[in-house]
């Protein structure tokens, strides 16, 4: 097959019939499957409009500085793994993996599928539901290598939920990543993001896209893990493969925020979870709250009480003083 010619880092190419194709990319290691193929990745109608309305957004709520894009496959199937420390992450590594050509596939919980309006365009824009600690556990997994094998992007963030590290580095991360990559054999991408959170804090609702915030993403080479692909795939090496995963988007993250990461990754099995604490101090502060204006709501209806008896003797009043003033039997 003839190949396809090569625009500079970050471009993408369009046919004359104005399909987007993305510019070519690394290939794959020697040993791996034949999944890189030249292949167009593909976007359903409800995919491409969701895109054009977040991109606008995103330019206006985010001020981007990207890197490492050379490293992103153009063609074949390849899985992107990123940190997750804000619910805003998505759109930020979502927006620097489809501007270059590569429209991610989110491996995503699937209570979010359940959510009115939002679950069916999630279903509709093609995205992975995660039926954790079920008996459809494995159908994501199937999922993620069906859309790999058709030359998709997959992304996925390896510790499952926000990181619960204080200084939110990442954290241990769950299995599922290493044994996809190991099954499929395609290229894992580390991607280090920073600045999602300064837009939507962890562990919160609270929105702020003015002024527009300063976001870092950065790609790097493919996670090696050529040396563990024809072992016998046990927890020992699906734990390796996971650790390099993360160490990987670790130092990228590390080089993004120029500080040196803890010596070893926050573990909640070993260190608690400080989202309980959190929680729990959140609900206080609600029920603080909500006990101000009960008492608030209280004076206020004391107020409303005293005024309104006021008015009635001062009505009583004014009704004596002109029945005195016309004089007795007046009215009659």
């Amino acid at each position: 097959m003839a190949a396809l010619p090569v625009r500079p880092v970050g471009g993408v190419r369009r046919t004359g019939a104005g399909t987007r194709t993305a510019r070519r990319g690394t290939p794959l290691g020697p040993g791996t499957t034949s999944i890189a193929k030249v292949q167009e990745r593909k976007q359903s109608a409800v995919y491409r409009v969701l895109a054009g309305l977040l991109r606008p957004t995103m330019r206006l709520t985010t001020r981007r500085s990207w890197r490492g894009a050379e490293h992103l496959p153009a063609t074949g199937g390849f899985v992107a793994v990123a940190n997750h420390v804000s619910n805003f992450d998505p759109l930020t590594l979502a927006h620097f993996l489809y501007e270059h050509g590569a429209a991610p596939k989110f491996l995503a919980k699937s209570s979010l599928f359940e959510v009115p309006v939002l679950g069916r365009l999630l279903s509709a824009a093609d995205q992975i539901p995660v039926y954790r600690g079920t008996d459809r556990a494995g159908d994501s997994l199937l999922a993620a290598r069906t859309a790999l094998a058709s030359g998709e992007c997959v992304a996925i963030f390896p510790e499952g939920t926000h990181t619960r590290d204080p200084g939110m580095w990442p954290m241990v991360a769950k299995t599922g990543v290493a044994r996809l990559a190991l099954a499929t054999r395609v290229p894992v991408i580390p991607v280090a993001q920073w600045g999602a959170h300064l837009v939507l804090p962890r562990f919160q609702a609270a929105f702020h896209p003015f002024p527009p915030k300063p976001v870092t993403v950065v790609a790097g080479p493919p996670v090696d893990l050529d040396d563990l692909y024809d072992r016998p795939v046990d927890q020992e090496v699906l734990t390796e493969a996971t650790a390099r995963i993360m160490r990987a988007i670790t130092d990228q993250l590390a080089d993004i925020r120029g500080e040196e990461p803890p010596a070893r990754p926050y573990d909640v099995r070993r260190d608690g979870d400080p989202r309980a604490a959190y929680d729990a101090a959140r609900a206080e502060r609600g029920a603080a709250r909500r006990a101000r204006r009960a008492t608030r709501g209280g004076r206020l209806a004391g107020v409303h009480a005293v005024v309104r008896s006021s008015r009635a003797r001062i009505a009583g009043a004014a009704g004596r003083a002109g029945r005195a003033r016309r004089g007795p039997g007046a009215g009659r």
